[in-house]
């Protein structure tokens, strides 16, 4: 800052070579602006898909393409956070050089310089981080908890809770898709696939009910629906005569949520199949 300050005072001593100084100032500050608007352009080009991207959930068992879907949600979180520590540089940087070059205009247009403001940061204010979804058929959907919920989803989803708690079982299977379909990838998709595998399961389709619960497995592997969904998941495969995968999954239940009340009832529906 005294250097830029020191430069100022130089500069209004000097009437003579004013223009001149500040025309070079000044294209050096579009030619800044220039370098900056380019590398906002390539972070733009990296957000555009290259159409090329594929993911292999493929596997002879239920629990093989389990695994795969889990190891690929391993691999695009670590992707994410990387991405995530590089965007936090480019806007730190980006950022400062914003601000100095707001602190070099307010110099040669003769402003005030003590009335300049904190710098806005680069892309605007970064949103507060949001709490783990908590949905799920047999609990409420959150509110105010801090969860971003588009418009309607909330309302949408304590709609089928209410059917499927009333034993309207068809429409709250109907609802529960439908809101599968308006709101895809949410933080309530998991509790809405466990709900619609539930109103299913009800109405006899228990093919149907098993891959919505490992639909909602998949969603969300390790969240507060999963063990309900993989235990529900085990006791369909049991009951489609599926005897090997059913005994494997249910015990993938205490092996993946031993303090999960889900694990207990896993226990349970093994004894009642004859699992070893």
């Amino acid at each position: 800052m005294r250097v830029f300050i020191a430069l100022a005072t130089a500069l209004a001593l000097l009437p003579a070579t004013t223009h001149a100084q500040d025309d070079q100032t000044l294209a050096d500050i579009r030619q800044e602006m220039t370098v900056l608007y380019v590398e906002i352009q390539r972070l733009r080009r990296e957000l555009s898909t290259t159409g090329g991207a594929s993911v292999n959930t493929g596997g002879e068992t239920v629990l093989d393409r389990m695994s795969a879907i889990e190891a690929e949600m391993q691999r695009l979180t670590s992707k994410t956070e990387e991405l995530e520590f590089r965007i936090n540089r480019i806007v730190e940087d980006g950022t400062n050089r914003l601000g100095d070059l707001e602190f070099r205009l307010v110099e040669l247009e003769g402003g005030d310089i003590a009335a300049l403001g904190e710098t806005s940061t680069l892309g605007g204010d970064q949103p507060a981080s949001t709490a783990p979804a908590t949905g799920g058929a047999a609990t409420s959907a959150p509110a105010g908890a801090g969860i971003q919920l588009a418009v309607g989803e909330e309302e949408d989803f304590k709609t089928a809770q209410s059917a499927l708690s009333e034993g309207d079982f068809e429409r709250a299977a109907q609802l529960f898709a439908e809101f599968s379909q308006t709101y895809p990838g949410g933080p309530l998709a998991a509790g809405a696939d466990l709900g619609r595998g539930e109103a299913l399961e009800e109405l006899g389709d228990t093919r149907e009910a098993a891959r919505a619960y490992l639909n909602s497995f998949s969603v969300d592997p390790t969240g507060p629906v999963a063990p309900q969904s993989l235990y529900r998941l085990g006791r369909s495969l049991g009951g489609l005569g599926q005897m090997q995968e059913a005994c494997v999954t249910l015990g993938e239940v205490g092996l993946r949520f031993p303090q999960d009340p889900a694990a207990e009832e896993a226990r349970g529906e093994m004894q009642r199949l004859g699992c070893a």
